[in-house]
């Protein structure tokens, strides 16, 4: 707790003008403090990560795929948010890779890092709405190489660390052996899971079940051409209420403050865009531990600091850095200002959480068996892999 304060007290601090040792005129406006830089270099302790690298196949036949990857984003987020580890905190973090299309660099394998291990799920969201499919060569030894490379991934075994590669061409394209890229995995303890888009035994044909056995992870094929259903629930129309109010909880900061709000509300507008149901599971992850954004939202920023300790906190914070209808604030004002939105969040995901055991039982209670698809997949193999490093999931709690 303390070295949280330090490190945040001292970033603000340093853009202050109060501050002696201050070298430029440049605000906290003007700054634009990332996640790491509010909180320690290494992992907590008592924090186990989820990490996932997500290599998807953005060629032309692939469409379906990115659709699905869209549609079913936030229900996999919400899968994920039922992990316990005893009583660890979980943390988890997506990385994003495209493969397969001309419109990359063909020096660089036709591959392209979309997003490296990040826990901003506003910013995940946005870029898999961005990707586009196109023609191109698909060499999965290569994408599963450059991911092993360019990853932050954590060293320690007690962390959930997995590749997911979805396509639908040879596993063997490429100058890189997927036998070699595999051993490299198996030697960092990262396990590749491989998901065909086609038929099942075209796929072990295609050497993709080879692909994932070799690191003990899962094989599945999917129809990639089905689009994703949500159902509706009675208990919908109340979540997305509370999800307009949530977005009021919260207080922007910084010079991507105004920035960032907007991305929240787009990455709503496109949750929506898919269906009701995509909406409402993206209100439900947003009232989950892993929807954090202490870069731009103070609500955030000072969670992990004692109530009695906020005004210390932000008495560092330029006014120039807030919203015009907080600038004139004194730090006593903001902080009950900051507590007042705090508490507010704390109920209304209280509220959502409720209405969300509630529509779980619903679908359970209504829902057909579905063929297989991406969230699927992806579940089913983070639940198989999660046990064996001590993950358990408690979906209704």
């Amino acid at each position: 707790m303390k070295t949280f304060i330090f490190l945040l007290t001292t970033i603000l601090c340093s853009i202050n003008t109060s501050c002696k040792e201050q070298k430029t005129t440049d605000t906290l406006a003007a700054y634009t403090p990332t996640p790491r830089q509010l909180t320690t270099k290494r992992t907590a302790p008592d924090t186990k990560n989820i990490q996932v690298a997500l290599l998807l196949d953005t060629s032309n036949s692939m469409d379906g795929l990115i659709n699905q990857a869209k549609a079913q984003l936030w229900k996999i987020v919400n899968e994920l948010s039922y992990a316990k580890c005893g009583t660890s905190k979980i943390k988890l973090q997506i990385a994003l890779y495209e493969y397969g299309n001309d419109a990359l660099n063909a020096r660089e394998g036709f591959i392209r890092q979309v997003l490296p291990f990040s826990d901003d799920l506003d910013e995940i969201s946005q870029q898999l709405f961005a990707l586009r499919t196109n023609g191109g060569n698909e060499f999965c030894g290569k994408v599963i190489a450059t991911s092993l490379r360019q990853l932050n991934w954590k060293k320690e075994t007690d962390h959930l660390k997995l590749i997911f590669i979805a396509g639908n061409e040879s596993f063997t394209q490429g100058s890189i052996n997927y036998k070699d890229a595999t051993t490299d995995a198996v030697e960092k303890d990262i396990t590749v899971n491989t998901i065909f888009c086609g038929a099942y035994n075209q796929g072990i044909t295609a050497h993709w079940k080879d692909g994932a056995i070799r690191t003990g992870g899962e094989y599945s094929a999917i129809d990639h051409t089905i689009a994703t259903r949500h159902m509706d629930t009675p208990y919908d129309d109340e979540i997305l209420k509370w999800n307009k109010k949530l977005n009021n909880t919260y207080v922007q900061y910084g010079s991507k403050g105004m920035q960032k709000m907007k991305m929240q509300a787009a990455q709503d507008v496109n949750a929506q865009s898919h269906s009701k149901g995509n909406a409402v599971s993206r209100a439900i992850s947003k009232s989950s531990n892993f929807y954090t954004n202490k870069s731009w939202d103070l609500v955030d920023a000072v969670a992990e600091v004692d109530e009695e300790e906020i005004e210390d906190v932000i008495k560092n914070i330029k006014p120039t850095a807030l919203s015009e209808e907080l600038q004139d604030k004194s730090p006593s004002a903001l902080k009950q200002h900051i507590t007042i939105k705090k508490n507010e969040r704390l109920a209304i995901h209280k509220e959502i959480k409720n209405l969300q055991a509630l529509r779980n039982k619903y679908i359970a209670q209504n829902s057909k068996k579905e063929e297989g698809n991406l969230e699927k997949s992806l579940i089913n193999a983070i639940k198989i892999q999660g046990k064996k490093k001590s993950f358990q999931w408690n979906e209704y709690e």
